[in-house]
Order: C-alpha cells, then structure tokens, then sequence
C-alpha cells in the first residue's frame, strides 16, 4: 500500500475530519514511529508505520458507522467540553453506543435539533467542507413578528463581524399569540456555517431568537426522533449526503453571491447633455437659434460676423483690452 499524507490517514480511519487533523498535527499530538509530528504533508505507510493520536495507536481497519441524534438543548456538541458539561459523546455512552465517534459540524449549547455523528472522516469532510455548502434548516422561535422589509435583510444577507452572510432562504410558518404579545417562527435555510449564525441575524433585525432546532441537514429529516434519541443513517441516506448532484453543491463562482446593482433613475432635470451622460444614450443635437438680427445663420459659427445691432457690440472682453492698452 502507498504511503499517504498523515492527515488522510487520519480522516480515513475516523478521527476527525482532514481540516481537524492538520490542528491535531500542528499541535503536537500525532506519533509516527515513536516520534512526535508536527510537519503537515508528512506521510505515513497505515501497513507498515505505528501512528498515534494522543498516545492511542490508530486501527486503520473497522467499520464505518453513521449516526443521526436529536441533541436536546443543554448539551455541548463536541468530544469534551472543559466546563464538564454533558456532551453529545455522554450520550452516546448512555445509549450504549462504543467506538470513536465525532461530531460532524457544531449546534450551539442552547438549541436543539438534528446532529450527525461518526467515525468517517471522508464523509465528516463532505458534509462540513464550505465549498460544499450543504444546506441546514432551522426552526426559530422569535420575539414579535418581523415585517417583510426584516425578511428581506434576512435572505439578502446580514453583516455579522465584519462579513456578511450568505443570501438565505427565509419563511414566516407562523404567528402565535403570548402574554408577551404576538410571536413568529420562521424557517431559515443556511449554506453555511457561522458561529451562533442564526441567533446573530435574529438579533440584527431586532427579533432575538426564544428557541431554535435544526430541522434538516440537506436532504436528511426526521420528524419522528426524540431529543435525546441516536439512530443509524440507511445507506441511501448516507448515499444522498454524500451524492455530489446533490443539494451539497460545490460553489463554482466563490463563496458570495453578487446581485447586480440597479441602474439608477435617469433625472428628469438638467440638459440634454447631463441627461446623455447619465442614460448613455447619445442626445439629438438642437437645432441652431436664428440670431437677434433675424437672420437665419447660427451666431456661433465660426467666422461668421452677425449684422444689425449685436454687430455694434464689442466682443466681451474687448473693452476691457481697449481700456487697459489705452
């Protein structure tokens, strides 16, 4: 077998993800043949070297294993959580469930809803990778109700830290009635994932968020499941996920969508020349004024000398010439 990049190996037999990988390197804790590695590209024979990560040799065999869980609020989604907070590996263990398995992607410790678990990192790499933008659904709970003009901020994007978010899909479900006044639920759609994203752009329109679930991730549903419940993913789920025809599709033109600009509105005032500039459409010339004298000939043609009063006028500027010479 072929020697391959460290970071590979380690996605392949289900420790994390290869983004994670390259931070488990570069932090010191992959061993190769005894020796600590910190150079990322260093490659590695799974037959032939003895690979370790945190001291526990890596099994380069094995099943791989998708997990669908409805995390309940209150649960940090991560392998361990340095407050000793329950986690989503805590339930895994209290489900009986043995093995090496990660988290695939975060769901903030106050909300709820669908997380996917495993020990493939191929397949953690596909469903997390930006490029990707694998589509999330949640369901937000919000004070008051937001006015089509905050719906709109919404799905255009809203500018959070500096950046602003991708165009999302953005539907008002429904609106209830509470001692606290009237309450929406909105249905967000999401092809990326920022930090408490949801909760940010809720806040930005002045609507912050009471309760939020994921609903979906991609393709991937389940009305049935429980908060607290793990079951495995079918292979066709696994294979929709993992289809790249599918709702993943990689970003072809950047990560940003661009609308173009409206063409601002021709003003209605000013010269036919200013107009021109501002409409790109070439003027018609006008028509030359016939001159005081009532001759038909344009004043500003060059050489002609008009008849009649204005030829008695001096040019301006003339007399000023005249006085200062004299």
């Amino acid at each position: 077998m072929p020697d391959i990049r460290l970071n590979k190996l380690l996605s392949q037999c289900g420790v994390s993800s290869r983004r994670l990988a390259d931070d488990l390197i570069r932090q010191g804790r992959v061993e190769l043949n005894g020796q600590v590695v910190t150079e990322l590209g260093t490659k590695a024979n799974p037959e032939r070297d003895d690979v370790r990560v945190d001291g526990r040799r890596l099994k380069t065999g094995g099943d791989r294993r998708y997990l669908l869980m409805y995390k309940p609020a209150g649960v940090v989604s991560t392998r361990s959580d340095p407050h000793r907070r329950k986690t989503v590996i805590d339930l895994l263990a209290t489900a009986g469930i043995r093995g090496y398995f990660y988290p695939v992607g975060r769901l903030d410790y106050e909300s709820e809803g669908l997380i996917l678990l495993t020990n493939d990192g191929e397949f953690a790499e596909r469903v997390t990778h930006p490029r990707y933008e694998m589509p999330r659904t949640y369901e937000a709970h919000v004070t008051g109700v937001p006015d089509d003009r905050d719906l709109e901020r919404l799905r255009q994007g809203i500018l959070i830290d500096g950046r602003r978010t991708l165009p999302a899909e953005v539907r008002l479900l429904r609106v209830i009635e509470s001692r606290d006044g009237p309450q929406a639920f909105l249905q967000i759609t999401l092809r990326e994932g920022r930090n408490r994203q949801v909760r940010h752009m809720c806040d930005a329109i002045a609507h912050p968020v009471e309760r939020l679930r994921r609903t979906h991730i991609g393709p991937l549903t389940d009305r049935n499941i429980k908060p607290g419940q793990i079951r495995d993913l079918t292979p066709a789920e696994v294979r929709e996920l993992m289809d790249p025809a599918g709702p993943a599709r990689p970003a072809t033109t950047g990560r940003r969508t661009t609308m173009p600009k409206p063409m601002p509105p021709v003003p209605r005032t000013g010269t036919a020349r200013a107009d021109s500039r501002r409409s790109g459409v070439r003027a018609k010339a006008k028509a030359p004024r016939p001159a005081r004298d009532g001759s038909s000939r344009d004043r500003r043609t060059p050489g002609h000398r008009p008849s009649g009063p204005l030829a008695r006028r001096p040019a301006v500027g003339t007399r000023g010439k005249r006085d200062r010479r004299s």
